[in-house]
C-alpha cells in the first residue's frame, strides 16, 4: 500500500489498520447490507477507515458502540450525539475526537446486545479469514463480548478494506481465538464469505498473560466472574507468576527489593485498631482526581461499593463493601487500575488506623456523605 501510494494519513501504514484511499466509498456499501438494516446496536472499531461506517450508524439513528482505546477503562463507549445534531455534527461524532467528546462508558452489567460487529483488518481472505495488526485486540474484544453475553455465533462480522488487502491466507495461520468475518466491503465489491469456521466461544485464558490482566481492568473482572462460575481461568504464565510471588513473600528480612517488585502495601502495615476486611484501601490517587472520576471507574469495572470515604488531599480513598468476599473480589478487579498517569494502589484495609480512615475518634468511621456512592 505504501509503495503504490494507496494509503491516506496516518502514514506509514505499518503496525496499524491502514487508512486506505477509497475507504469512504467502501463504507457506502454498509447501509445496503441486510444485516445493517436489521441491526439496532452496532459495535465498530475506532480506526480511521471505518469513520464513514460510524457516520451511517448515527445517521440512521442506530446505537453506535466503540471500544475504549486498548480497553484500559472498560470495553465500550456509547456515542450519543447532541439533540438535533446536523450531518456535520454527526460526522464529527464519528471521528476519534468525537468519540472522546460525545461518548459515555457502558458498564459490565449493562446487558448490551450487539447485533452487528465491524472490525478493521490488515488482510482478509474471501473465505473470511482475517489478520489484524498483530496485537489481538479485535479478537479479544469479541471474546469479551461473548463472555458478557453481548454476541453469539450468529452475530455477523463485517470488515472494510481496500481491494489489495483481500488475499489468500493459509488456514494454518489461524487459531481458535482468531475472529473470522462474514462480509468484506471494498471500494469495488461486497463479498459474502459464507465462512463456517467458528468464531471465538469466549476468552481463551491460557492465551492471556498476567501482564495483560494488569493493563486491562475489565479483563480481571470477567476472569473473576468466570472463576466464580466454575470455569478454568488459568492464565498463560500463572505457574511462573505464583512461583515469583511465593519467592517475594518468603524473602529473608532485609532483602533488597528490586525496582520492578511490587511495593509493600501501605494498607496492611499500619498499627492501631483493626478495620474489618470489608474495607478496601485505594492509594496513589492523582492530586487533581475528582471523586466522580473514581466513582465512574468503579462502576465501569463492576466494583461499586456500598459507600466511599474520600480523602483526596491525602491521595487516597476507602471503599466499604457488604462483606469480606465482596471486598476481596473488588481488590482482584481493581488491580492495575489507572487514573491519569497513576497506577492506583489497591489492598484490603485490614489494619488501617480507625482515626486515619474517618478522621475522628478511634474505632469510628466518618465517611463524607457527599462522597458516598
Amino acid at each position: 500500500m505504501e509503495s503504490q501510494n494507496l494509503a491516506d494519513f496516518p502514514r506509514p501504514v505499518h503496525h496499524r489498520i491502514p487508512n486506505f484511499k477509497g475507504a469512504s466509498r467502501a463504507a457506502e456499501h454498509f447501509p445496503c447490507l441486510q444485516a445493517f438494516k436489521m441491526a439496532t446496536t452496532i459495535k465498530v472499531n475506532p480506526d480511521a477507515p471505518q469513520k464513514n461506517a460510524r457516520f451511517f450508524i448515527l445517521d440512521r439513528k442506530k446505537t453506535l458502540l466503540v471500544p475504549t482505546p486498548r480497553l484500559r477503562t472498560g470495553l465500550f463507549n456509547r456515542i450519543t450525539p447532541p439533540p438535533g445534531a446536523t450531518n456535520d455534527i454527526l460526522r464529527k461524532c464519528a471521528t476519534s475526537q468525537g468519540v472522546k467528546n460525545y461518548s459515555t462508558p457502558v458498564g459490565l452489567d449493562a446487558r448490551v446486545l450487539v447485533d452487528l460487529v465491524v472490525v478493521g483488518s490488515v488482510a482478509v481472505s474471501e473465505k473470511g479469514w482475517r489478520i489484524g495488526k498483530g496485537e489481538g485486540y479485535a479478537d479479544l474484544e469479541y471474546a469479551m463480548m461473548v463472555s458478557m453475553g453481548a454476541v453469539s455465533q450468529a452475530t455477523p462480522v463485517v470488515t472494510i478494506v481496500h481491494d489489495c488487502q483481500v488475499v489468500d491466507i493459509p488456514e494454518a495461520l489461524l487459531e481458535d481465538h482468531d475472529l473470522t468475518v462474514n462480509y468484506i466491503l471494498t471500494p469495488t465489491r461486497v463479498i459474502t464469505t459464507g465462512c463456517e469456521r467458528p468464531k471465538p466461544r469466549g476468552i481463551t485464558w491460557s492465551k492471556i498473560s498476567y501482564e495483560m490482566t494488569g493493563k486491562i481492568p475489565i479483563l480481571r473482572s470477567l476472569r473473576s466472574r468466570e472463576q466464580q462460575a466454575g470455569k478454568d481461568v488459568t492464565l498463560q504464565d500463572e505457574h511462573r507468576h505464583l512461583l515469583e510471588t511465593h519467592s517475594q513473600q518468603t524473602a529473608p528480612p532485609g532483602a533488597v527489593r528490586r525496582p520492578w517488585d511490587p511495593a509493600p502495601q501501605e494498607s496492611g502495615s499500619m498499627q492501631g485498631e483493626e478495620v474489618p476486611s470489608d474495607t478496601v484501601y485505594i492509594g496513589n490517587l492523582p492530586w487533581d482526581t475528582r471523586v466522580s472520576e473514581l466513582k465512574r471507574a468503579l462502576r465501569e469495572l463492576g466494583a461499586a461499593p456500598l459507600r466511599l470515604t474520600w480523602q483526596g488531599p491525602r491521595h487516597r480513598a476507602f471503599l466499604h463493601y457488604p462483606d469480606s468476599a465482596s471486598a476481596q473480589q473488588a481488590v482482584s478487579c481493581l488491580q492495575g487500575l489507572c487514573l491519569g498517569t497513576n497506577t492506583l494502589k489497591v489492598a484490603l484495609a485490614r489494619q488501617q488506623r480507625a482515626n486515619d480512615l474517618g478522621g475522628g475518634r478511634a474505632g469510628e468511621l466518618h465517611p463524607d456523605p457527599d462522597s458516598t456512592i
